[in-house]
């Protein structure tokens, strides 16, 4: 049940009609979002509901043995205790393959005499890195006396599987959605239609430049870089730069104003990422709600930048390979995390040598020029992430050194397209301000018909066929 079909949206219109008929009470508006998101998920694969329902459990119990228990010890067993729970499901249905998979890779090369043990070959759950991640930081919370762990079985579930968000974030605390199911929501006419502006602006970007570039360039350069030439390489890359930049947002832009329909609040996920003058900013800027989850609750418990200098680059590589390899199970994501890391470490040992800049005394030279290697450090190290082998992913570095510059295979459709999303991407935010505010004092009727002209636009335009979000496999 993809965001932009149409039984998507026949679920929420259903969910939103019923939650809102029983918003004064809170139980059977708890149960309209657990019911709804239950279909939601079952539309997928019912089966994996088995595997949340145990780690929502799990959770229920933990919660309230860490808010009932005041030994330091025993707290710390079951915080313990939960998260490797929490992990080992992770690792079970997402990494064991991979890892004996390259155990017995690696012991044939060697020609050492050794079988491992077959993999389970389990299907992963869609969403479950999400999940678990969500999962982890209740317990923590709970621990950390940071939110109340006295919450329901239901409390649980609607939190760890609530639609907008499920499959592909953004990641939530319990302060975010566990706390406010508790209180009697409310949305006024204009943030109704700002969510729903909100909601076409996210389909819009998946199917009208997201979708586009990727069937007109993205999908056929990397299926095939040595059929290319190395500056149609470039391109490809850049083009998927700003593929994944329209899908996810477009995601989120949905998944948040879907929660805004409900009366919900949920955190900004992208904030103009590629503006970013340094690795750092960037990451600060793209996919926030994974930044701020590892660092806090991997980055500062492992000591963060506390420590020597020697841990504080040790802690980046770790978060930053660790955090890789979540994305998916294949050893190119641990390249490509591995890859931030080391450029994390080598721009702190720069500031180290030379100082920190400060934005206000950062000359227009200085500026363009970390921009410059950020962007390029993005674009070129997302070849292994957007690679579907690692032997495709040296295919196409291959392919660029040799520096060819013929660009006879890029289409009309997709150079269009390309263009589309860098004009959008760099138009500043008070002409979309602007934009949004005329649409919400239009009469009713004008944004209806505005929304059908772009329902329509959408349908005409979006030729190729429309693909799932690329964070779902994630």
């Amino acid at each position: 049940m993809m965001f932009h079909s149409t039984p998507f949206f026949a679920l929420l219109l259903v969910a939103y009609a019923a939650f809102w008929l029983l918003a004064p009470y809170r139980w059977p508006r708890l149960l309209v979002l657990l019911l709804s998101s239950l279909v939601f998920y079952a539309a997928w694969n019912p089966a994996p509901l088995l595997v949340f329902a145990g780690i929502a459990l799990l959770n229920v119990v933990s919660g309230h043995l860490l808010e009932r228990w005041k030994n330091v010890a025993l707290r710390k067993a079951a915080l313990a205790f939960t998260v490797t729970a929490h992990l080992g499901v992770l690792v079970l249905y997402k990494y064991v393959d991979l890892f004996l998979g390259t155990v017995g890779n690696l012991a044939h090369a060697l020609d050492v005499p050794f079988t491992p043990p077959r993999p389970p070959g389990l299907l992963l759950p869609i969403g479950l890195s999400f999940v678990c991640f969500q999962a982890i930081s209740f317990v923590v919370d709970v621990y950390r006396r940071q939110t109340d762990g006295r919450r329901s079985f239901v409390h649980q579930l609607v939190y760890l599987l609530f639609f907008p968000q499920v499959i592909a974030g953004p990641i939530l605390r319990a302060s975010e959605l566990m706390v406010p199911l508790d209180k009697k929501p409310h949305v006024t006419s204009e943030q109704g239609a700002r969510a729903l502006l909100r909601i076409a602006q996210g389909v819009a970007k998946k199917l009208l430049l997201a979708d586009l570039l990727a069937g007109a360039l993205v999908d056929p350069v990397f299926s095939n870089p040595g059929g290319y030439s190395a500056l149609e390489c470039v391109i490809a890359a850049v083009a998927y730069t700003f593929q994944i930049y329209f899908d996810f947002s477009g995601y989120s832009d949905i998944a948040l104003g879907v929660g805004a329909l409900f009366g919900f609040e949920f955190p900004e996920n992208f904030n103009k990422p590629y503006h970013a003058t340094n690795l750092y900013e960037f990451w600060n800027r793209w996919h926030v709600t994974l930044s701020t989850w590892l660092r806090d609750y991997l980055y500062r418990p492992l000591g963060g930048n506390q420590g020597t200098k020697w841990q504080t680059l040790r802690n980046t590589m770790l978060v930053m390979s660790l955090g890789g390899l979540w994305h998916g199970a294949d050893w190119r994501f641990l390249v490509w995390g591995g890859l931030h890391g080391v450029m994390l470490a080598a721009w702190r040992i720069w500031w180290w040598q030379v100082g920190k800049p400060r934005t206000k005394d950062t000359s227009f030279a200085r500026k363009f020029g970390g921009w410059f290697v950020m962007f390029n450090a993005v674009v070129f190290a997302r070849i292994f992430f957007r690679a579907d082998t690692m032997q495709l992913a040296l295919d196409m570095f291959a392919q660029l050194g040799t520096l060819t510059v013929n660009l006879a295979r890029i289409s009309t459709l997709a150079w269009g397209a390309l263009a589309a999303c860098i004009v959008f991407y760099v138009l500043p935010a008070p002409v979309f301000e602007r934009t949004n505010t005329i649409f919400l004092k239009s009469p009713a009727l004008v944004r209806a018909a505005a929304l059908i002209g772009l329902g329509l636009i959408i349908r005409q335009l979006a030729s190729v066929e429309a693909q799932p979000y690329i964070y779902f496999q994630y």
